[in-house]
């Protein structure tokens, strides 16, 4: 009975603002709209789009993920009362948000952005698969450490620290998959290789919650109980969501991408063309450009305004 009461008494669903985020969406928002229409049309060859519907649509969907994940109620009930709720915004902060936005940045504006110097060698060096693969696998198994996790949940500044790193090293994770440069993507058969290595971080953590009888994280351990779930039920049920859904995630990313592979090999083989892996990751758009492309006897050479 005195469960119920301090659950009752406590309104899990109050109106919480936070500035920052909605200053971080708006700034992503503006410099995105700012660098398509501004800078684009100086760097592209003329004709040529600086962000393409396609890139807009991710770009749209990225954001919104982004802004769901991090403002409230999501934010406030994962850091204060469900930890399977904090488990799903992980795994969108991840899985989700970086791949998304990745694809939404066009060459020339990832180009713009890291540079040509130092700040393309740093991301040349840690994009690689097995530095960012390796940051990417051990920041996901310290940031479920229940110091990490209890100390996130009461200190801001740690906290925004930790997602900074998370998401940081989430992009380079999935650079080599689907990132901008062409030249650091990996072939499918190594991407495949490259996610299924991945797949198997999630489920030490995730097994850990999942057969703990009693209570990981001390912060979640608190009399309010949102919609009556318990804090021994909430942490096996996140341990399921980061086991099943994050692995299935990943898995249906493989099976796709093996599935792309084969036909892209059919394809390539049928009009008698022996390709080799990295060309069969691009063959879709090759074939693309020549369609694309106007006869040699009339075709202008491209030149970048002014």
């Amino acid at each position: 009975m005195r469960l119920v009461a301090v659950a009752e008494s406590v309104d899990f669903f109050r109106w919480v603002p936070h500035p920052e985020v909605w200053l971080l969406v708006g700034s992503l928002v503006g410099l995105y709209a700012y660098a398509g229409t501004v800078i684009g049309p100086k760097v592209v060859p003329v004709g040529t789009p600086p962000i393409t519907r396609s890139q807009t649509r991710w770009f749209t969907t990225g954001i919104l993920l982004f802004w769901v994940a991090s403002d409230w109620p999501v934010h406030d009930i994962s850091e204060e009362y469900l930890y399977l709720v904090h488990m799903v915004q992980h795994l969108t902060l991840t899985l989700l948000v970086p791949p998304v936005m990745l694809l939404a940045t066009p060459e020339w504006l990832a180009r713009l952005v890291v540079g040509e110097g130092r700040g393309y060698a740093v991301v040349r060096r840690l994009a690689r698969p097995v530095p960012a693969g390796v940051m990417f696998g051990a920041l996901t198994l310290l940031t479920h450490a229940p110091f990490v996790v209890n100390n996130a949940a009461t200190n801001p500044f740690f906290h925004y620290g930790v997602h900074t790193l998370l998401v940081t090293s989430a992009l380079l994770f999935w650079i080599p998959v689907c990132g901008p440069f062409p030249e650091l993507r990996i072939s499918m058969p190594a991407q495949m290789i490259y996610l299924f290595l991945q797949s198997l971080v999630p489920t030490v953590p995730g097994g850990w919650m999942v057969f703990a009888d009693q209570a990981v994280y001390s912060t979640y351990d608190i009399p309010a109980r949102l919609w009556g779930i318990s804090v021994v039920s909430d942490q096996q049920t996140a341990g399921a969501i980061m086991k099943l859904i994050g692995g299935t995630f990943l898995w249906t990313l493989i099976v796709v991408l093996f599935f792309r592979w084969a036909q892209r090999h059919e394809q390539a083989h049928g009009r008698g063309y022996v390709p080799t892996e990295r060309e069969v990751l691009t063959w879709d758009q090759v074939e693309r450009a020549f369609e694309a492309s106007d006869p040699p006897e009339v075709e202008q050479p491209h030149h970048p305004r002014s």
